[in-house]
């Protein structure tokens, strides 16, 4: 095959095909040699400009050697904990500056756009305050549990280590995600209304275990925990839930939990509100009633249209939401892409879910991709051609309780809209014939 300006792209690709399949019969330094002489040839023959898909602008894409291939590289063991590469910057946790501009009690959001499989790496588990972020040191940590039991104990951390741990894969989400979009759509991106959400491997010591340490008296019917943050902030948690599958945790991914996450012990309760999930945790009081009846301490509740509340709505509801396309992950080209996303449920295993191309008129079945665990988050995927036209995109989960995530209609002819708190609802994207991708409500 000769080369010369009016080469086709086809004719390049089959020539790149002969080069590396000659290449392959040399050594390395044969090879690149071979390669280098390959190259000249190319561009002394103008291929560059009418293949476009074979070869572009950078001197860095095949059949080049890449520059990074041609020197040494960086010196190693110079950053003694490990860092994403520089080209992963934008993949950050952010905040809404007009949601909360207190930087002591605020929020930060998860980009759940650029995360891939289920588990959320520590440097970017979303972040809620309400007190500010505690520098506790480990050596003078204490634990209390007193109350209604039979021998009031105060642990230190080491003492929580020598206990029996536990490590299991669990989602932690604020009652208030996807609040803003109650009352119509609000956000610009799934970081933001879903991104109060993340999911990690939690280490710790069964609380159930804890509590038979101490021995808990008949009398005792809720757990009172509190946080040493400055807020003092506490949750009245029922001892059915105490006893079941709440873990006293101190690592997080592999690691000691972060500052931001309650180092060196928070309580996570699986598949409950975020808030229930006290950091910073100091002591475990046993009571015979929810605190709030008896002394100053908040509660979350849900505002129905009636006029009463929700209260003690602990579950976080089945839910799911498209990642990819979204706002921030637009279709560039038509052809084959995979829609990817998110569901989960504290009430147990996602067992199925559905996609919709049209706004909910029909509904394709996803496929479940890797891990799928109770009270975990459970990745989705479909594959579709896209060739430009429009499209409506939702997914819609359903648990192994038979619960389905309700459209937003539904929700709010049950709830109404005066709560930001417990918006599973369907979501939608409105994906434009030009790609990109924009947040809409479909009732």
């Amino acid at each position: 095959m000769n080369l010369d300006k009016n080469t086709s792209e086809l004719e390049a690709q089959a020539l790149m095909k002969q080069i590396d399949a000659e290449s392959q019969k040399l050594g390395i330094v044969e090879r690149r040699k071979f390669i280098k002489n390959a190259l000249t040839l190319f561009g002394g023959m103008g291929v560059a400009a009418a293949a476009p898909g074979v070869m572009a602008a950078s001197s860095n894409l095949p059949p080049n050697v890449p520059s990074w291939s041609r020197s040494l590289g960086k010196p190693v063991l110079t950053n003694p904990y490990g860092k994403p590469s520089p080209f992963e910057k934008n993949v950050k946790r952010r905040t809404v500056e007009w949601l909360t501009p207190d930087n002591i009690a605020s929020v930060t959001f998860t980009p759940l756009q650029d995360l891939k499989g289920i588990i959320t790496p520590n440097g970017l588990v979303f972040e809620r305050y309400h007190g500010g972020m505690q520098t506790i040191n480990p050596d003078e940590y204490r634990l209390m549990i007193h109350g209604l039991v039979d021998r009031p104990i105060i642990f230190t951390l080491d003492d929580l280590k020598r206990f029996p741990s536990v490590s299991e894969i669990k989602f932690l989400e604020c009652p208030a995600n996807g609040g803003m979009e109650w009352r119509g759509p609000q956000m610009t991106g799934v970081q933001f209304t879903h991104g109060m959400l993340s999911c990690c491997e939690w280490t710790g010591v069964r609380l159930s275990t804890l509590l038979a340490e101490v021995g808990v008296k008949t009398k005792g019917k809720w757990v009172l925990a509190e946080g040493a943050d400055g807020s003092g902030l506490a949750r009245s948690i029922p001892m059915d839930k105490a006893l079941d599958d709440a873990i006293v945790v101190y690592a997080q991914n592999g690691e000691a939990l972060r500052p931001e996450q309650g180092y060196p012990v928070r309580l996570i309760n699986p598949g409950w509100e975020g808030n229930t999930c006290v950091k910073w945790l100091r002591r475990l009081e046993v009571g015979d009633q929810p605190w709030y009846l008896r002394e100053e301490t908040s509660k979350y509740t849900d505002l129905l249209p009636s006029g009463k509340a929700r209260e003690f709505s602990f579950v976080q509801e089945g839910n799911s939401v498209i990642t990819s396309p979204s706002p921030e992950k637009p279709w560039k080209k038509h052809g084959w892409y995979e829609v990817e996303g998110l569901a989960w449920s504290g009430r147990g295993l996602i067992k199925h879910v559905d996609v919709s191309l049209d706004g909910g008129v029909s509904w394709r079945k996803a496929n479940l991709k890797g891990l799928v665990l109770p009270k975990a988050l459970t990745r989705f995927s479909l594959m579709v051609k896209w060739e430009g036209q429009p499209l409506l995109l939702q997914s819609r989960s359903i648990d192994e309780t038979g619960y389905v995530q309700p459209s937003i209609g539904q929700l709010r002819k049950a709830r109404g809209v005066n709560s930001i708190y417990h918006n599973n609802s369907i979501h939608s994207w409105e994906l434009k014939e030009d790609g990109s991708v924009h947040n809409v409500q479909i009732t």
